[in-house]
This record gives C-alpha cells, structure tokens and sequence, in this order.
C-alpha cells in the first residue's frame, strides 16, 4: 500500500492518497487545489476509485466537486455533515467561500461500515466530536489511520465550530487510543504519528484514561 499526504489550501489541509500496486487511488479530503491533486494522480497514473471525507468543513471538501466532474467516483461522508457541508453556510471568511456541491454523495457513511476500494480494505469509525458526521479510516491490515480533524500530532481538532461537542471528541478519542500503538495517523493537518506516539506526548489523548 502505498500513502502520501499532500497539504492543500489557506489551511493546509491534508488530502491523503492511498492506492495499491493496481493504480486505483482512494483520495480522502480533496480540500482545495483541485488543479495540484490532479497533477498528483497524473504523475503517479493512478485512477481515482472513490472520494471519501472524514467530515465536512469547508478546507477538507472544497476541491471534490471539481474532481469528480473530470473524474468521477463514488463520494463518502456521513449523514450528519451532508447536512450542512455544500450549503451557504459552510465557509470561512476571507479563506474559503461556501464550497461547489457535487452532483451525489453516493455513500452514507456509518460506524462498522468496510469499502473496498481499489484493492485497499479500511473501516469507517465515527468519530463525532470535532463536527457531528466526523469519521475516521482505519486500515486495519495495514495499521494506518486517517483520522481527519479528530487527532494531529500533539493536539486535536477544534470543538467551537457550529457541531462541535467536546464531550464526544473526549470519547472519541478515548476509543481511538485503543487501536494498537504501531498505527500510523495521517491527520487532518500537520505531519504524521502513531497511536503510541500521541498516547504518550499528547495532551488530550492522556487525559482519556
């Protein structure tokens, strides 16, 4: 399996790329910058397999809209954030506008659920706390993570945005911590960790037990 994190946008979301040796890629998070993820996959020759969304903040959904309509794949994210995630209402000024909304969100994503994309298995976790619909990846074969807003290295994802519920990133958290410590996170923002890494230097994660 291969997996690289691109940073795109004001925010420097992370859009995670995943794929195998059969050159069908898994992008999660296309935030922005639809023009360089493209040129992403163009100098690795790989075919997009599905778009899958860890929430719906605006930096983490602002360039699917524009992929889909020259690639098309199916789109994932849970029902709590297609509420509200292409709507006016999801923008922050003067960085991001409200985003383009795609044609469909074929995948209504929910806790247990496993894809199998492109030769890659991974299971959806919610993961409420830092939006409502807030999901994690888990690829369990290979113990890697992609965890969105919900974990970074060293610290987690906000709670004051509208959704936001600290109490439930709490046990969110809490739940995460038992995966086994080699798993690597590819975050939201910011560079990569482990579970065991952050059970030991992050704040947050040490206040779960």
């Amino acid at each position: 399996m291969n997996i690289e994190a691109i940073p795109v946008g004001e925010f420097q979301a992370n859009c995670v790329v995943a794929w195998d040796d059969n050159a069908q890629a898994v992008v999660f998070d296309p935030g922005e910058e639809s023009e360089r993820i493209a040129a992403f996959l163009d100098g690795h020759g790989l075919t997009v397999a599905a778009y899958m969304l860890t929430h719906g903040h605006v930096d983490h959904v602002s360039a699917v809209a524009d992929l889909y309509s020259a690639r098309p794949a199916p789109i994932g994210l849970h029902p709590s954030d297609v509420e509200w995630a292409f709507e006016d209402c999801n923008h922050m000024p003067p960085f991001y506008g409200p985003p383009q909304k795609p044609p469909e969100v074929a995948r209504l994503l929910a806790e247990g659920q496993n894809w199998n994309d492109g030769g890659l298995s991974y299971t959806v976790l919610e993961t409420p706390g830092h939006s409502p619909g807030s999901v994690c990846y888990f690829f369990e074969q290979e113990e890697i993570l992609v965890s969105g807003d919900t974990l970074f290295a060293g610290s987690v994802g906000r709670t004051d945005l509208i959704g936001g519920n600290s109490r439930a990133l709490m046990a969110s958290l809490k739940r995460l911590s038992g995966l086994p410590e080699a798993t690597r996170v590819y975050s939201g923002h910011g560079p990569v960790t482990t579970i065991g890494t952050e059970k030991k230097v992050n704040y947050f994660l040490r206040s779960c037990f």
